[in-house]
C-alpha cells in the first residue's frame, strides 16, 4: 500500500524554492533509511527537466554508464558518448543541461565509495557553473558520511549547500492519516512497534491487524524488517557487532554505563564513543533527572530512543533462536503478555517530547525530563514528566498512564499531589502545575482540568 505523502510541507517548500533559483544550487538531504528522502525528491523535482539516479555498489564505470543513460532522457544522445571519468561526464552535463534542470543523486555514499574523487569534482563543477541555473541534489542514508561530506570543514563540498535537510521520522500525530481513524490507545500500540518511519507504516497497512503485521514483517525470519536494525547500523557504524551488543543489553534492562560494560565484559571507557555515536543517530538517548547536570555520569540512564529498535531489541533479539526454529506463534503470545509495558514506556517518552511543543495550563514549557531521587523525607521517588516554564517561574509535574478511567483518575491525581509535596525542587517555583497524561480515558476529559489525553495532546504536534 502506498500512503499519501505525509507532513514534509516545510521541506518541500524549501527544496522547491532552492530549485527555482536563477543560479545553480546544491542541496543535501540525509537521514535514516525508509523515512521518505527519495519520495521527497521525486515529489519536488520537475519531471521534464530532472535526472533522478540511485547509486549502488557497482564499479564506477558501470555507474557512469547507467547515469549517462538516465541523463539521455533529458539531453538526447547523451549516453552515446563514452565517459572515461566522472570529470568528463559532469562537465558535459553542466554544459548541455537546459536551464532549470536538476541532477538528483540518491544513495550518494555508494557513488563516493566507488569514486572517492567525486565530491572534489562536484565541488569544482558547482563553483565553475554557479551562474547557470542547473541544480544538484545529493541524498543518502549514511548519516555519518553525508554529514561529513557537507558539514566537515576539511571536505570539498563544505559551505556549498544552500539546503542541508535532515529527514527524521514522523510524529505519532500522523498515524490516523496512515491507518485511518482509531482509538488512540490502539494507535499508540501501533506507534510503539513501528515508530514514525513511513515505510514501516506502508508495509503494516497491508495487514488486517497490528499483530498480523508484526508476525509477518518482523518475527518471521523471512520478513522484510526482521533484520532491519542490522541494516540501520551498517549505514553508520564501523563496528556493527559492538553497537548491536550495546543495544541488546540496554533492551534487556541494563541502563547504566557500568551495567552495560559489565554485561559486555568491557571497560566502560571503551564504550563511550560507540554509545555517543548511537545517541547521535537517534537510536539511544541519555535520561538525566530534571535539574541535574548532563555531565553527571552517576545519574545517567541510557534508553533505546527509537520505538521500532526498542521493540526489536526487547522482544525479537532475545528470541531469534526460537523464531529461527519456527516457534513464531509461541513467541508472539509471549510478547503480547508484556507488550503493554513497552507501549507505556513509549507513550511516556512521547509525552516528554511533546511538552515543549504545546501550551499547557496557559504556559509554554522547556524540555521535559524524568525525575528520580530522594524526596524531602529521604524516601526514593520518581516522576514521569517534569518541566520548567519558559519564564522559569512555574513547574509542570506529570504522571503518565497508558489509560485511566473516571473512577481511577481521582486516586491518581491525589497520589500525584501528595508526591509533589515531597518533591525537593518544587519549593523553588511560584506554582506547580500537576498533570495526568493518559493515552486513553473513559470519561469526559473536558471536565478534568489536570487531565491531558493522547487525543488532545498529539494532534497538535503535526
Amino acid at each position: 500500500m502506498i500512503l499519501p505523502f505525509l507532513n514534509r510541507d516545510r521541506e518541500r517548500e524549501r527544496l522547491a524554492r532552492a530549485l527555482a533559483s536563477s543560479n545553480g544550487t546544491f542541496c543535501c538531504i540525509y537521514g535514516r533509511r525508509r523515512c521518505g528522502k527519495s519520495r521527497l525528491i521525486r515529489e519536488v523535482i520537475p519531471k521534464a527537466r530532472s535526472v533522478y539516479y540511485v547509486g549502488d555498489r557497482r564499479e564506477a564505470g558501470l555507474q557512469r554508464s547507467a547515469l549517462a543513460a538516465a541523463i539521455g532522457l533529458v539531453i538526447p544522445r547523451f549516453e552515446d558518448a563514452t565517459y572515461p571519468d566522472w570529470d568528463a561526464l559532469l562537465n558535459r552535463w553542466w554544459s548541455d543541461a537546459p536551464p532549470g534542470s536538476v541532477l538528483a543523486l540518491d544513495e550518494f555514499p555508494y557513488l563516493v565509495s566507488a569514486s572517492p574523487e567525486l565530491p572534489s569534482l562536484l565541488q569544482k563543477a558547482i563553483d565553475r557553473y554557479a551562474a547557470k541555473p542547473v541544480h544538484l541534489i545529493v541524498s543518502g542514508s549514511s548519516q555519518r558520511m553525508m554529514q561529513g561530506l557537507v558539514l566537515d570543514e576539511a571536505e570539498p563540498l563544505y559551505g556549498r549547500a544552500r539546503e542541508i535537510m535532515l529527514i527524521e521520522p514522523l510524529a505519532a500525530a500522523w498515524l490516523p492519516q496512515a491507518f485511518g481513524p482509531a482509538d488512540w490507545t490502539d494507535l499508540l500500540s501501533t506507534y510503539a512497534v513501528w515508530g514514525g518511519v513511513p515505510r514501516y507504516w506502508e508495509l503494516a497497512a497491508d495487514y488486517a491487524s497490528l499483530w498480523d503485521a508484526v508476525e509477518s514483517l518482523v518475527l518471521d525470519p523471512l520478513g522484510v524488517l526482521h533484520r532491519e536494525p542490522a541494516h540501520l547500523l551498517a549505514d553508520d557504524m564501523r563496528d556493527i557487532v559492538q553497537a548491536s551488543s550495546i543495544l541488546a543489553v540496554v533492551g534487556q534492562g541494563c541502563h547504566r554505563l557500568s551495567e552495560i560494560a559489565g554485561r559486555l565484559a568491557k571497560p566502560a571507557t571503551s564504550l563511550t564513543r560507540p554509545v555517543q555515536r548511537l545517541i547521535q543517530l537517534g537510536l539511544l538517548r541519555r535520561d538525566i533527572p530534571f535539574g541535574h547536570s548532563p555531565r553527571s555520569s552517576k545519574t545517567t540512564l541510557y534508553m533505546i530512543n527509537d520505538p521500532y529498535v526498542a521493540f526489536w531489541f526487547t522482544f525479537v533479539e532475545p528470541n531469534r533462536s526460537r523464531l529461527g526454529a519456527g516457534a513464531i506463534p509461541a513467541v508472539k503470545r509471549s510478547i503480547r503478555q508484556t507488550f503493554p509495558q513497552h507501549v507505556a514506556a513509549i507513550w511516556e517518552q512521547t509525552v516528554r517530547s511533546a511538552v515543549p511543543r504545546v501550551t499547557l495550563a496557559g504556559l509554554e514549557w522547556k524540555t521535559a525530563s524524568r525525575w528520580w531521587g530522594s524526596g524531602k523525607d529521604r524516601r526514593p521517588m520518581e516522576f514521569d514528566v517534569v518541566a520548567e516554564s519558559t519564564d522559569g517561574r512555574h513547574l509542570l509535574v506529570g504522571e503518565v498512564k497508558l489509560s485511566v478511567t473516571t473512577r481511577k483518575l481521582g486516586p491518581v491525581t491525589k497520589a500525584l499531589s501528595e508526591k509533589i509535596e515531597r518533591l525537593p525542587v518544587a519549593d523553588r517555583y511560584a506554582s506547580v502545575v500537576p498533570c495526568v497524561f493518559a493515552g486513553g480515558y473513559e470519561g469526559t476529559p473536558e471536565t478534568e482540568s489536570h487531565l491531558i489525553t493522547a487525543q488532545t495532546l498529539l494532534p497538535s504536534l503535526t
